[in-house]
């Protein structure tokens, strides 16, 4: 009997060797790829800005007498747009409109009798944009059309003798940079230059000793912007 457990053991021992060696190697199974998030700035969007402007004005009193000006102050407005995302590249078109108290009134050192103002008080951007994104950040330019709602006087003892408002386009450019502190809300630091070009008013009363004025306009906006994208979560990337 011992005999016959003894040789059954050790068949059974030699059977699960050879068993064992037969078995094929345990295939490598490759570790799934790692995926990162990635910010994605693509969708419409909408939001407000505020901060400060000045307008640089000159005036040519009918070719005789010239002055120039800056009229500064504050701005507060809002924006909305439509960005697409190629990779790292963005892609916009944005539309802002602005309230603004840009106001000067200059009086003739010379002769404290005469004073001539201007004031902004309203500013409007259309404006394509070109961005690179690190991911949340945002850095970009842009240009296109301005407009500006304008008021200029000029007065002889506090009495006007020319008053004008109007409302003139012109061309912008700037730039900024945008960090996305949330998958959907933004802040962003921007710097725009308004060139509004020459415009000549003729005054309304002849009589007087000068009968045009013309006006050259710039404006240098620079202004802290939060903007709220309509989409989902940001984009993967392997």
């Amino acid at each position: 009997m011992k005999k016959l457990v003894l040789a059954a053991s050790i068949l059974a021992a030699s059977t699960a060797s050879t068993f064992a060696a037969d078995l094929a190697a345990r295939p490598y199974t490759k570790a799934p790829p790692v995926v990162a998030a990635m910010y994605d700035w693509s969708g419409f969007y909408i939001g407000m800005n505020g901060g400060w402007g000045q307008s640089s004005t000159r005036y040519d009193w009918a070719n005789f007498l010239v002055r120039s000006d800056n009229a500064s102050g504050g701005t507060v407005g809002g924006q909305i747009g439509y960005n697409w995302q190629a990779g790292s590249w963005v892609f916009g078109l944005e539309a802002q409109g602005n309230w603004a108290d840009l106001s000067r009134t200059y009086v003739d050192p010379f002769d404290p009798r005469w004073s001539v103002g201007t004031t902004v008080d309203a500013l409007g951007l259309f404006t394509g944009r070109v961005g690179y994104a690190a991911n949340n950040v945002l850095f970009y330019v842009k240009g296109g059309a301005a407009v500006a709602n304008n008021s200029y006087w000029a007065a002889l003892n506090n009495i006007d003798f020319i008053n004008v408002s109007n409302t003139r386009w012109g061309a912008s450019v700037g730039a900024g940079l945008e960090w996305g502190f949330t998958p959907n809300w933004s802040f962003g630091i921007e710097y725009n230059h308004l060139f509004l070009g020459d415009t000549t008013y003729n005054w309304t009363n002849a009589n007087w000793r000068y009968t045009s004025v013309g006006i050259r306009q710039d404006i240098d906006l620079v202004t802290a912007r939060i903007n709220y994208r309509f989409g989902g979560p940001g984009m993967t990337r392997y």
